[in-house]
């Protein structure tokens, strides 16, 4: 049995019509009834029921059709394989990853991955720490990349850098003058932060855990979905908020914005795996690139 004698064989028993069959192949019609009468002779079962100038799929026909479906979709998985093998010339990569990382970290690792292998497709999605999360258990991201871990039993997570974040106050806010700011004063502050699922948020919350402080307790004036409309909003008025380093450089150098005297420790930025899909070696080549 060849894989040209089973896609012959889906390819007729789909239309049940050996002249379509043949034209969709590029084969002579003749050519594809040798093929399947071959096929049927080699192993003594017939296929196909032959009701006058017609032909129908009979019961060993229906339930061999779905082996030859999945032997070819198989031999297809492994010619990929082999194109991969053979230097990674093709293949796709669908990355999610959080605000910060993917408009700040990522990008020029993106475009060296591009230089080495051309010919993969990437794609990239942006969402919170959750729906990087979601998407990478889900299996509509071949891996993600998020601030911190995550709490998820089917991924894997790896460290892959280290981010710092940093409190900011306009220029004309008490603490832009470098006072020492502690549990009582962050208290007693307005705040305009990132909205809950947010790695940026829960690295915040989980600091002023360390403090005994309680997320609920902080006065949040508004909740708002991205970095850079946090950084405005502080920017605006006599607001305090935090983000990474990374999003607020150009502002501080520039005198836009002033660092805040509170200590945060870095944070990791981790790239997520699922446990039980192996990946591609595309995903490999980035995974080992990224980290």
């Amino acid at each position: 049995m060849t894989l040209e004698q089973l896609r012959i064989f889906v390819a007729v028993a789909e239309r049940e019509h050996l002249t379509q069959a043949a034209a969709v192949l590029a084969l002579t019609p003749s050519a594809v009834s040798a093929a399947l009468r071959a096929l049927e002779e080699r192993y003594d079962t017939p296929l196909f029921d032959r009701v006058g100038r017609r032909i129908e799929l009979n019961d060993a026909g229906r339930l061999f059709l779905a082996e030859a479906r999945a032997t070819l979709a198989a031999a297809r998985n492994a010619e990929l394989a082999l194109a991969e093998l053979a230097g990674l010339q093709r293949g796709a990569v669908a990355l999610h990853a959080s605000q910060t990382i993917a408009s700040y970290w990522l990008p020029p690792l993106l475009l060296a991955f591009h230089r080495q292998y051309p010919q993969i497709e990437l794609s990239l999605t942006i969402g919170n720490t959750s729906s990087v999360a979601q998407a990478v258990r889900d299996g509509a991201a071949d891996l993600g990349l998020v601030e911190d871990g995550v709490d998820a039993p089917e991924l894997t997570a790896t460290v892959v850098a280290h981010d710092q974040l940093v409190a900011v106050v306009a220029p004309s806010h008490p603490w832009a003058d470098g006072r020492a700011v502690d549990a009582a004063a962050l208290l007693a502050a307005d705040w305009i932060l990132r909205e809950p699922g947010s790695g940026t948020r829960s690295a915040f919350e989980t600091q002023l855990a360390a403090l005994g402080i309680a997320p609920r307790q902080l006065k949040v004036a508004l909740a708002l979905p991205s970095n850079e409309a946090v950084r405005s909003a502080a920017m605006a008025g006599a607001y305090a908020t935090v983000v990474s380093e990374l999003v607020v450089a150009p502002h501080l150098q520039a005198g836009l914005l002033c660092k805040v005297n509170l200590a945060l420790p870095p944070r990791p930025f981790s790239l997520l795996l699922h446990r039980q899909r192996p990946p591609s070696r595309a995903v490999q080549a980035l995974a080992r690139l990224l980290g």
